[in-house]
C-alpha cells in the first residue's frame, strides 16, 4: 500500500514537473511623449458674419490668433502667446465700451467711439453701519 502511494506521489510530481507554470509580473512604466510641433486653422463665413482661429505651437510654446465680425461690423481680434513666461494676449476690437486700458497682462487696442455708451446714475454714497465693539458679556 505504501508502495502505491509513493508511485502516485512520483507519477504526480514527474507530470507537474513537465508543465512549468510561468508567472509574469506586469509593470506599468510611464510613458512620456517627446513635445509634438502642431498647427491648425479654420475660418467660417455666413450670413451672421465670420469668425477665425489659428494655433501653431513647437511642444514649449502656443502662438495663436482668434476672432470675429458679425453681421454689424463689430470686430474683434486675439493674438496670444502661451510659454514659460504665461499666457499673454493682445485684444484688438471696435466693441462699444471699450476704452484703450491695460489691465493684468491683457492689451486691449480699440477704436470704438469714446463717450458715454449707457445710463450712469454717478457713484453711490456709502453706507456706514455702526459695528458693536465686543461680546456683550458673552
Amino acid at each position: 500500500m505504501i508502495s502505491q502511494i509513493i508511485t502516485v506521489i512520483a507519477a504526480v510530481a514527474v507530470i507537474s514537473s513537465a508543465f512549468e507554470i510561468e508567472t509574469y509580473v506586469y509593470s506599468q512604466q510611464p510613458v512620456h511623449h517627446a513635445p509634438q510641433p502642431f498647427k491648425f486653422g479654420y475660418s467660417v463665413k455666413d450670413k451672421h458674419g465670420e469668425q477665425h482661429r489659428e494655433e501653431v505651437g513647437d511642444g514649449h510654446s502656443v502662438q495663436g490668433s482668434y476672432g470675429f465680425t458679425d453681421d454689424r461690423g463689430v470686430h474683434r481680434q486675439v493674438n496670444y502667446v502661451a510659454d514659460k513666461a504665461g499666457f499673454r494676449a493682445q485684444v484688438k476690437t471696435n466693441e462699444p465700451g471699450t476704452a484703450n486700458q491695460d489691465p493684468a497682462a491683457v492689451h486691449i487696442i480699440s477704436n470704438a467711439q469714446y463717450g458715454h455708451g449707457g445710463y450712469y446714475g454717478g457713484a453711490a454714497a456709502p453706507i456706514v453701519a455702526a459695528v458693536p465693539i465686543g461680546y456683550g458679556g458673552y
